[in-house]
């Protein structure tokens, strides 16, 4: 069976120009003695925004691969997939994020549930799990209704994973199930009968996407309770980690956390409770990448600069539209955004300081940085212009792309912590 690797990092990269500089960053970390895993990640909706097909993101992660000789594993993922978008991502695809949410709560038949009740006499007793400092105790009844609201999810996981499997063979891919475009984070007893269910449909999964508090906006730090966030966290790692000893689930099994790009505030407590457990994690990033080729695009030079300014210009003016689908993860003051008028006099050093996720600088600007995180459909619609100014500005986006992914993201929460592990065994 194709096994995830203990660390992994999905990186987006919409307009698949930018491979090579991402993975020039799992070579720093590798060189720094941490193997991270590139995982190449763009969603149906991302390809159908930028009119681009699923091939060119393996195409580009290939390319990358051979340019710069790394001879590690790597993947390519079929973002937040279902039934209705899977087909063409079958061929290029390694990885699959199989997206079932908008089906939590969703009531399974009952007869499904009194099968999950009866196969599960185990789930029904006070639980103590090593690494949750008090035990649970559930009952028939808590059991039954957390089966109730998340049953018919995984039934549709097993269809979306059966439908897969026909087609590229067992063992040929990596599985995801993610459930974390939901109103309220897992409990405990809910993820350990989420995983139960799931052995019980025979997925082999190597990492699922639970929902946290609080929120994670695009492009922007974590807004929440830090310290329920790691009560979460560790919580989940422990569940992860009974289940994989309850249920015969793959000992590569790992937590994967979504729009985990920029979340600099979490980082810290991934790294050290990723350490304390033994655990590896996946992290799932997307529009940094494209921020970055903006930066890099002020940096380069006034022609950069002035298309910079032009997207941001084009983003404001239809800020409404760009929005709209990403209502739920954006919180955006609209009333503070500069005006595309006072845009077009900054200086590079004004742009790149307002976009730029430096807390630390004055200027930065997280309405800014919002807008044009979800404006990347303004560049999509500029087509070979856009793509030509990438590759005239090329070195400059390219360091910035590096540099982020590395500085911001990989060192602070891959190589901060190795503390000893709880065991998981």
């Amino acid at each position: 069976m194709m096994k995830i690797e203990k660390y992994s990092i999905g990186v987006g990269d919409r307009f698949a120009h930018q491979a090579r500089a991402q993975l020039r960053a799992c070579l720093m970390a590798a060189e720094a003695g941490r193997e991270v895993i590139p995982v190449w990640n763009k969603s149906n909706r991302e390809h159908n925004i930028v009119g681009s097909e699923p091939a060119s993101v393996r195409a580009a992660a290939d390319d990358a691969v051979r340019a710069l000789g790394w001879t590690k594993p790597y993947h390519v993922d079929a973002d937040h997939i279902n039934l209705d978008t899977v087909d063409r991502f079958i061929g290029p695809s390694d990885f699959f994020t199989i997206d079932v949410a908008h089906f939590i709560g969703r009531p399974a038949a009952q007869a499904a549930v009194e099968d999950f009740l009866a196969g599960h006499p185990e789930l029904i007793a006070t639980l103590m799990i090593a690494g949750i400092d008090r035990p649970f105790t559930t009952t028939r009844e808590s059991v039954a209704q957390i089966a109730g609201k998340y049953l018919y999810a995984v039934q549709e996981a097993a269809r979306i994973y059966r439908h897969i499997a026909d087609r590229k063979g067992e063992g040929a891919f990596i599985t995801e199930v993610s459930m974390d475009e939901t109103d309220s984070p897992q409990t405990p007893p809910e993820l350990l009968v989420i995983l139960a269910a799931i052995a019980q449909e025979k997925i082999p999964i190597q990492t699922i996407a639970p929902k946290f508090t609080g929120r994670f906006n695009k492009g922007v730090d974590y807004v929440g309770d830090l310290k329920q966030f790691t009560i979460e966290l560790e919580g989940d790692l422990a569940v992860i980690a009974h289940a994989i000893r309850q249920y015969g689930l793959p000992e590569s099994l790992k937590l994967s956390v979504h729009s985990g790009s920029d979340k600099f505030s979490i980082y810290g407590a991934i790294s050290r409770a990723t350490a304390k457990f033994g655990a590896g994690v996946h992290l799932k990033t997307a529009g940094t990448t494209w921020l970055e080729e903006l930066i890099g695009l002020a940096e380069a030079g006034p022609g950069g600069l002035a298309l910079a300014k032009e997207v941001y210009a084009k983003a404001y003016e239809n800020a409404q539209a760009l929005c709209e689908p990403y209502a739920s993860v954006i919180d955006i003051a609209f009333e503070k955004l500069p005006s595309p008028a006072q845009v077009q006099n900054w200086t590079a050093a004004e742009y790149t300081g307002a976009l730029r996720h430096d807390q630390a600088c004055r200027q930065f600007d997280q309405n800014v940085r919002q807008l044009l995180h979800v404006g990347f459909k303004v560049a999509a619609k500029m087509g070979d212009r856009y793509l030509r100014m990438l590759e005239e500005c090329e070195e400059s986006i390219s360091r910035n792309v590096t540099s982020n992914l590395f500085a911001r993201h990989i060192e602070p929460l891959f190589l901060a912590h190795s503390a000893p592990a709880i065991a998981r065994g």
